[in-house]
């Protein structure tokens, strides 16, 4: 595993994802947000066992196993706060958290469950190359969601990947009317149904 160029990769394609494009403060130090961001990301799957990677690290996914534990209150609060200094600024953090505390209404709060957090694929990789990063990753997933026998969530700004998510089996649960304007869609794969 090549840490740098994962932390690189998904701080690409945060440049492509509505919310992070929203939430990270547009000023001199932007690409320094963008790669604080992904770094914070990329530990925190690590962490958490649940960093999933293609074999070039072109495609990355964020897919963590949830039952309802957190890491404590302070350790949240203390990364939010580092996150408002280094990614978001106050103003565009506290509507970032207000944005997630329904986002997050919209999965399971008993039970285990698994949520993909994050899932991109560098251009080059995407679409109906000799690679299938996307199908390949697909795969990983599925595979961990049956031998859990757990149902997978996720959610998406954007329409393409929410058809994508589609295609390969999920179900729509919800559209939600996002308060920039545009829909976010929640979905849920079932490993029982297939």
């Amino acid at each position: 595993m090549n840490k740098e160029r994962i932390i690189s990769n998904v701080a690409k394609l945060l440049q492509e994802i509505p919310t992070s494009m929203e939430i990270v403060k547009d000023d001199h130090k932007k690409e320094q947000r963008f790669q604080y961001l992904a770094r914070h990301m990329v530990e925190k799957a690590i962490k958490r066992d649940a960093l999933l990677t293609c074999d070039d690290d072109s495609g990355i996914a964020i897919f963590f196993k949830e039952d309802g534990t957190s890491e404590g209150f302070w350790y949240e609060m203390i990364n939010d706060i580092k996150l408002a200094l280094n990614v978001t600024g106050i103003k565009k953090g506290l509507k970032a958290l207000k944005n997630q505390k329904f986002i997050r209404k919209q999965r399971p709060n008993k039970g285990a469950y698994l949520y993909c957090w994050f899932w991109g694929v560098l251009p080059d990789s995407r679409g109906l190359t000799d690679k299938k990063t996307p199908y390949k990753m697909k795969d990983q997933m599925f595979e961990i969601a049956k031998k859990e026998q757990l149902p997978i969530y996720a959610e998406t700004r954007l329409r393409r990947v929410s058809v994508a998510y589609r295609r390969y089996g999920f179900e729509l649960l919800k559209e939600w009317e996002h308060p920039s304007g545009d829909t976010m869609y929640f979905l849920k794969y079932d490993p029982t149904k297939h």
